[in-house]
């Protein structure tokens, strides 16, 4: 696959380029028992593989396999166990399916077994800024690579519904982006590649109901700098605040969840990581066809 604008395409390998002309989408699969919304449901590479070709026949351009829950409040699980959990899921995908891989960690020893394994990229949803060696590693290996905002580790945040003390911006939009910039600079120090890299304004992450909104509603802005965003609200907590109350269980967010990310493409943005491929693939391409 291949673009031919500017800013149009992700670069995974010197011979695997993602195309953003239009809607792609990253189909989530947790390999855990914790995950906000799916905990659990695929325990078992036979089950995580079906899950796989499932979302491959639905639309997913893209598979982000995670063996570490980032939902606020979740614990800690250290390389060897996200390893143990994430290879054997990969080896298996692999078996069946060339689909990209993307593997979701903030360590480099996970993230350099599962390229190692077959993954075809990096999403660090500390931004390099957990492992040291991370953005070192992504340019050696000459990987996609993903790079979020977030103000707390998940086991230090809330759900965006449930603050306490409510995260304080300045202005959320501005310094989001500069955060995001930043990031990349230092990949690109690194030695990654700038076509490789793409910028996750971390909805749901160290942000309010409203400074969610606020990202999604500028998303234009955010895009400023020149990368590829991922837009990344499917099933938040944020969804369900204006959509019935935060009691709206997670696997009930899917229509409000591609409404979402309809008014992130309208501001610019192409990649999406996704729990309801099938919802996605008609609502996002209703959009772009129009």
């Amino acid at each position: 696959m291949s673009g031919s604008e500017q800013g149009q395409e992700w670069r995974l390998s010197p011979k695997l380029t993602i195309a953003l002309d239009q809607p792609r989408l990253m189909g989530i699969l947790n390999i855990t028992p914790d995950s906000f919304s799916d905990g659990g449901r695929y325990s078992t590479p036979e089950s995580a593989v079906q899950r796989v070709l499932e979302m491959k026949s639905e639309g997913a351009d893209l598979i982000d396999v995670g063996g570490e829950s980032t939902r606020p409040g979740a614990e800690r699980v250290g390389a060897e166990e996200q390893i143990d959990r994430v290879i054997p899921v990969i080896e298996g995908i692999r078996c069946h399916t060339d689909i990209p891989i993307s593997i979701d960690t903030t360590q480099a020893e996970v993230a350099q077994a599962a390229i190692k394994a077959g993954a075809n990229a990096i999403n660090d949803v500390a931004a390099g800024l957990e492992d040291d060696e991370m953005l070192s590693l992504a340019g050696r290996l000459g990987c996609g690579l993903i790079l979020m905002h977030r103000l707390l580790p998940p086991d230090q945040d809330s759900y965006s519904t449930s603050y306490d003390d409510p995260p304080v911006y300045r202005d959320v939009v501005q310094e989001v982006r500069d955060f995001l910039q930043t990031r990349a600079d230092a990949a690109k120090a690194a030695g990654v590649d700038a076509s490789s890299i793409v910028l996750d304004p971390g909805l749901g992450f160290g942000k309010t109901v409203d400074q969610n909104w606020q990202l999604i509603r500028e998303s234009r802005q955010l895009s400023e700098g020149g990368y590829p965003l991922l837009g990344a609200a499917s099933r938040k907590s944020f969804l369900a605040a204006i959509c019935g109350g935060s009691d709206v269980p997670p696997a009930r967010r899917g229509p409000a969840s591609v409404a979402a990310s309809q008014m992130q493409y309208l501001g610019g943005i192409r990649l999406f990581r996704v729990h309801d491929v099938a919802l996605h693939a008609q609502g996002l391409g209703l959009v772009h066809k129009l």
